[in-house]
């Protein structure tokens, strides 16, 4: 079982960057695939990025080119660099964890933090 919990959201200004943290407990940490989800106001959750055990990763097709995960095993983190953000990436950001990449259900999920890009 691995426990998530976000951080690095806040107010920031159209154009501006931002990276995302999630800390993980557990000892396997590096065996879970891993990824960030978004929520905006009125909306679904929707996955923006993942990546695997290897590094392999994915993105959403609105933040390629903008956005970059990236994981740390020796210190059970994972990252999401935003950079050039949009009004439209304003959301509740979730981190979310599951047992192998074939899982059709993300199992573990942090409580979210607010990203707002606002002027």
């Amino acid at each position: 079982q691995v426990q998530l919990v976000e951080s690095g959201g806040v107010l920031v200004q159209p154009g501006g960057s931002l990276r995302l943290s999630c800390a993980a407990s557990g000892r396997t940490f590096s065996r879970y695939y891993m990824a960030w989800f978004h929520q905006a106001p009125g909306k679904e959750r929707e996955v923006v990025s993942a990546i695997g055990t290897g590094g392999s990763t994915y993105y959403t097709d609105s933040v390629k080119g903008r956005f970059t995960i990236s994981r740390d095993n020796a210190k059970n983190m994972v990252y999401l660099q935003m950079n050039s953000l949009k009004p439209e990436d304003t959301a509740v950001y979730y981190c979310a964890a599951k047992d192998t990449y074939f899982d059709r259900e993300y199992k573990y999920w942090g409580r979210g933090t607010q990203v707002t890009v606002s002027s």
